[in-house]
């Protein structure tokens, strides 16, 4: 028999079948300035820009980022806006005009009163990863050699966490002895 879900008080054993089609699509973080933010999330992490959509009766603009390793992701750009709505493990990065101008800061959610907490990113090696961060000169949250084992939390521009991770790593990771 194959794995359905954990079992859990609140979860729903049998959700509806049209849900299974259901695709989570992406997340959303502000950011102050798209610039610094973009350059972080493709030089730093490897993402690929995706989509910009600009909204000038709103003032914002929205950047879709993934990872695509080997992808082919469509020139088309109606072809691309349904590939990147259509797809799982989407960044959304909102930018409202003005913001890189003024002294606002978003709140991470890892400060009072907390809420969001994190999004994540495994690599292959954690380590290297680390490393490779440091020499570029990312902050870092949480370093390995502290709390939870085999896991890093650096910073973003912006001041969001992100979670690195070795998948292979993390078998055990919560179990109790």
């Amino acid at each position: 028999m194959s794995f359905n879900t954990e079992t859990q008080p609140g979860v729903c054993q049998q959700p509806d079948a049209v849900t299974q089609q259901y695709v989570f699509n992406h997340t959303m973080l502000r950011v102050k300035d798209p610039e610094r933010s973009l350059d972080f999330y493709t030089r730093v992490l490897g993402m690929r820009l995706l989509r910009r959509l600009d909204f000038e009766e709103g003032r914002f603009s929205l950047y879709f980022l993934a990872m695509t390793a080997g992808e082919q992701v469509p020139n088309d750009v109606a072809e691309r806006q349904r590939y990147t709505f259509g797809r799982q493990s989407v960044l959304e990065l909102t930018h409202n005009w003005g913001t890189e101008k003024d002294d606002s800061q978003y709140h991470n959610g890892n400060a009072d009163p907390r809420g969001f907490g994190h999004i994540c990113f495994a690599v292959p090696d954690v380590i290297a990863a680390c490393e490779r961060f440091e020499s570029l000169g990312v902050p870092f949250v949480k370093r390995l050699d502290k709390g939870m084992k085999n896991v890093a939390f650096i910073n973003d521009p912006d001041g969001y966490w992100i979670e690195i991770v070795q998948p292979g790593l993390n078998g055990e990771m919560g179990r109790s002895a």
